[in-house]
């Protein structure tokens, strides 16, 4: 084998005529080795929060193990909570329905089980896409048995439990009135 250019530069590093030459004499038997095995390119995982996934578990069964009491709260009583240190005027914005809704979740039709699997779902999915505004419906229980709001109560226990939440409040009545919520979310 018959090497045509030097390596290296001679100008750069100067190397004379005669160097390169010995050098191509000395290595002019030489073959490549060959190799069959190649090395598989493995990608990693992407990282998988496991803290927050583990975190997310721990809420859903503390959300099943607490006994919510249903007179607690009656059918057209107002929903309203805000986090120690949350300013009154933010509060106050989020009653007039003054923020912008970033995305809506509606529990009509849904068991208590299924409600909340959609929820945790819900507030997951608008952290990953940052949504700070969002309203939940979980209807006002007319149609439920004994006529309580059975996901209006569940969903007021649920999201005191959530430390995404900030704060949450009934709707204005063109948004749903008693029957839906607003729900502010950390940023």
């Amino acid at each position: 084998m018959m090497w045509d250019a030097p390596l290296v530069s001679r100008r750069s590093k100067g190397i004379s005529r005669e160097d390169a030459h010995l050098f191509r004499e000395a290595v002019k038997d030489a073959r490549p080795l060959v190799q069959e095995r190649t090395t598989p390119h493995h990608r990693r995982p992407r990282p998988v929060p496991q803290q927050r996934l583990a975190d997310e578990r721990r809420v859903v069964d503390e959300m099943l193990s607490e006994p919510i009491d249903t007179a607690e709260l009656e059918t057209g009583d107002e929903l309203l909570f805000a986090r120690a240190g949350l300013q009154h005027s933010v509060l106050r914005k989020l009653r007039r329905g003054q923020f912008s809704i970033g995305a809506e979740l509606d529990l009509h039709g849904l068991t208590v089980t299924e409600s909340r699997t959609a929820l945790v779902e819900f507030l997951h999915a608008c952290r990953e896409r940052n949504i700070r505004c969002v309203r939940i419906i979980h209807g006002k229980g007319n149609r439920s048995l004994h006529r309580e709001p059975v996901l209006k109560i569940r969903v007021n226990h649920w999201l005191r439990q959530r430390d995404e939440v900030l704060a949450f409040c009934s709707a204005r009545p063109v948004d749903g009135g008693t029957g839906a919520i607003y729900v502010l979310l950390r940023r």
